[in-house]
């Protein structure tokens, strides 16, 4: 029996890849407005002086979400790989 109501031609679709949860978002956003209450910039400095390890913490849930990679790959086979990772370290030596 097919779906009933007013969204049957959006069924399966979901949210786009990549985009993010209003919940998360909310979240962040309130995050980022108590920072800000409590002294930005200068606060986070304090912390990293008073309590390093909770700041490394945040450091890192941070610095993950800002990173952008796009790797493409055209190694198929142990021989190739293996080759390409020697190529690599010569190169950085």
């Amino acid at each position: 029996m097919p779906k009933l109501g007013a969204n049957t031609g959006n069924a399966g679709k979901g949210r786009p890849k990549g985009s993010v949860n209003k919940t998360t978002k909310a979240v962040r956003e309130l995050v980022v407005d108590a920072l800000h209450d409590v002294g930005g910039k200068d606060w986070l400095i304090q912390l990293a002086k008073d309590d390093p390890k909770t700041f490394s913490g945040l450091i890192g849930r941070v610095i993950p979400l800002q990173v952008d990679a796009n790797v493409k790959s055209t190694v198929t086979t142990k021989e190739q790989r293996d080759a390409a990772v020697a190529a690599f370290i010569r190169s950085n030596s």
